[in-house]
Parts: structure tokens; C-alpha cells; sequence
């Protein structure tokens, strides 16, 4: 079974458009199907290939960030702090190192707002691009198999044409039943 090599004919003969009025990733998809060769790498790997330490480090921060265990971990880190400094420091004769109304905490925690809010939009704007990524190589798979199927149902079509010949002739030569 031979290929058709020229994706400008698949064009005309699968989409009934011109090859130029395609757009970028059919046409690419059409030079694939007329050579017979794969999509190509998996949408993974191609965003994994764009990656950088700091987007590693981002999606990192925010998996850990955006976790029940950071919340409750977070949670207990404020319990401590406000108890340590509203009674147990002056209870064992020290005084409170951060005072009620907690100045201290509310700057570490406008310091880690501050810092972990770009870092997790870093790593929403990185999966945003995994995603358009991976929609585009869907988008590929799914016109290469509707183009396969074309030409299948081309290939079929013309087939039973010459079978359905073939049997017109049989039947012409074929001596009159008596």
C-alpha cells in the first residue's frame, strides 16, 4: 500500500481546500499523513522540554502551598505563636517576643503573600501552557485520524468501484445460462 506524498493533493482531494488557505498545524499535520510519519513527541514532553530550575522550583512551591497539609501545618505554626506570645513566654518568666496585636506575624505573613502569590501564578501560567500544548497536539491527533479515515473511505470507495467493474465484465463474458 503506497503512500501519497504530495499533502497539497490530500489537501484538494481529503478537506476539498487549497493547501495554502490551511492553517499551520494542518498543514503540518498533511505533510505528516503524506509521509506516513508519527505526530510526533508527546504533549508532556514538549512542555517538560521548555522547562526551567525556576519553573521546576514554582510548581514545587506551588503543589506544597496549595496543599491541606501546608493549611493545617500553617495553622498550628499560628496556634503556637499566638500562644506563646499571649501567655506560656509569662508564664515561664519571659516576656512575649511578638505582643498582642502581633506585628511580627502580620509582616512574616504579608512577606509570604507577597512571595507565594507569584510563585503559584508562575505555576498556574505554566500548567495554562501545558494545557494549550496539550489541546494542539489533540487537535493534531484527531485531524490526522479523521483525514486517515477519509482516505480509507476513498480507498474503499474506489475499490468496490473496480470490484463492481470487474463483475460487470465477468458477467458480460460469462456464457448465457440455459
Amino acid at each position: 500500500m503506497t503512500r501519497e506524498a504530495d499533502p497539497r493533493k490530500l489537501a484538494r482531494d481529503l478537506l476539498g481546500r487549497d493547501f495554502d488557505d490551511l492553517g499551520s498545524d494542518e498543514q503540518r499535520v498533511l505533510r505528516r499523513v503524506a509521509s506516513g510519519s508519527f505526530t510526533g513527541r508527546d504533549a508532556d514532553e514538549l512542555a517538560q522540554g521548555r522547562d526551567t530550575p525556576g519553573d521546576r522550583l514554582a510548581d514545587r512551591v506551588a503543589a506544597v502551598g496549595g496543599s491541606w497539609g501546608f493549611i493545617m501545618a500553617f495553622g498550628a505554626v499560628l496556634v503556637v505563636w499566638v500562644l506563646l506570645n499571649t501567655g506560656v513566654l509569662a508564664w515561664v518568666g519571659a516576656g512575649p517576643f511578638d505582643a498582642y496585636p502581633f506585628i511580627f506575624l502580620n509582616l512574616l505573613l504579608s512577606m509570604l503573600a507577597a512571595v507565594q502569590a507569584p510563585v503559584i501564578l508562575m505555576s498556574q501560567n505554566r500548567q495554562a501552557m501545558k494545557d494549550r500544548i496539550a489541546a494542539r497536539h489533540d487537535y493534531e491527533v484527531n485531524l490526522r485520524t479523521q483525514l486517515e479515515i477519509l482516505r480509507l473511505g476513498h480507498r474503499i470507495e474506489k475499490l468496490a468501484e473496480e470490484f463492481r467493474a470487474h463483475r460487470k465484465e465477468t458477467a458480460a463474458a460469462a456464457p448465457p445460462e440455459s
